[in-house]
Order: C-alpha cells, then sequence, then structure tokens
C-alpha cells in the first residue's frame, strides 16, 4: 500500500479506527472457524462467526490465501502481544507460560493449514516463518526465563525446543478426533515444573 491516492498528488487518508477494529474482528472470526473447522472453511461461516456479509470479506481479502495470511499474521502478533501481558497478569511465571502456550497451540492449527494452501508459494511460506521465529522465540524465552528465573522450571530448556517439540505434539491432530494435542501439551507443561 502506498500513502498517496491513486490519481492525484494528495496523501491518502489513514484508515479509520473502527475500520481497523472491523478488520481484526474479522481476522479473529476467520481464526476461530479455522482452529474448529480448518483453512478451508465456507468464507459463510467465518462471516456468521464475525456478523458480517461475505462480501465485506471479500473487500478486505480478495482471495483465501490472503485471508489465511492475513489470520497467520494476526495471529503471530496476538501470540506476541501476549506473552508480556500474561507475565503480568498471571500468578506466577509458569502459569503465564501455560496460558501462553495454549494461545500459541491455537495458532500452530491455523499454520498447519497454511503451509498446504501455500505449498506452491515456498518463497513467501519461507518469509512468514521467518516473520513467525523472529516474533515468537523472544516471547517464549522470556516466559522461559521468567518461570526459570522464579525456580519454577529447569533453565536448560531453549525456547526453540519447547516450539518445536509442542509443534510436534499437534501434527495431525486436527484430522483425528481420538488424538487430543491440547491434553500433551498440557503435559509437557506441568512435566517442565521442577519438584519441591
Amino acid at each position: 500500500m502506498n500513502d498517496i491516492d491513486e490519481g492525484t498528488d494528495t496523501p491518502a487518508r489513514p484508515r479509520r479506527a473502527d475500520a481497523r477494529r472491523n478488520k481484526e474482528a474479522l481476522l479473529d472470526a476467520a481464526a476461530t472457524v479455522f482452529v474448529t473447522s480448518g483453512v478451508e472453511a465456507p468464507v459463510r461461516d467465518i462471516a456468521a462467526e464475525a456478523g458480517v456479509g461475505v462480501g465485506t470479506i471479500y473487500r478486505h481479502f480478495p482471495t483465501r490465501a490472503d485471508l489465511i495470511i492475513a489470520v497467520y499474521r494476526h495471529q503471530v502478533e496476538a501470540c506476541a502481544e501476549a506473552g508480556p501481558a500474561l507475565l503480568a497478569t498471571s500468578a506466577t511465571p509458569h502459569a503465564a507460560l501455560g496460558q501462553w502456550i495454549n494461545l500459541f497451540v491455537d495458532f500452530l492449527v491455523t499454520k498447519h493449514g497454511l503451509a498446504a494452501v501455500l505449498q506452491s508459494d515456498n518463497a513467501g511460506f519461507e518469509t512468514l516463518h521467518v516473520y513467525f521465529l523472529d516474533r515468537l522465540l523472544p516471547v517464549c524465552t522470556q516466559l522461559l526465563d521468567a518461570a526459570a528465573d522464579s525456580g519454577e522450571i529447569r533453565r536448560d530448556l531453549e525456547a526453540y525446543a519447547l516450539m518445536r517439540g509442542v509443534g510436534n505434539l499437534c501434527i495431525g491432530a486436527e484430522h483425528d478426533p481420538r488424538y487430543d494435542a491440547r491434553l500433551l501439551v498440557e503435559l509437557l507443561i506441568a512435566g517442565l515444573r521442577r519438584p519441591r
């Protein structure tokens, strides 16, 4: 996007705050539907969740890939912003880590679907993966360091290893109703605690 209106030399007006909120509400609704129904869910389901018409979604996101990428980036930002907020409001750093990992699991459901949608665009997917690591590794590191500093968990676990382990536990969970990745992830996070 540029800062100049097409056909004129005047600066474009900044997007209104309500338009930004509406777009964020659409992304939240799409993420909710993707988590429960996968990235191939009908656009009408997303529109119903958001309380808007289907045309509104297509105005913001002309293709499904545009919508999925926007949801992906939106979820990365939500996870990145949630880490410090959870540390500030949770009873303990370990509790904050557990809550953050739950958000991360929701994100992974969308991320796995994204991989299938963008198979033909490896460069685009690689760019998103680098963005994902750049934004979320520092947040996970901050949570792990806080929990280690408080004496709740061992100090020798790296954020990349934890995130990769959680990701591996989530692979395929959306296709097998007998497999509960959340339960296994919860056990993993509980297992990080040091014996008292």
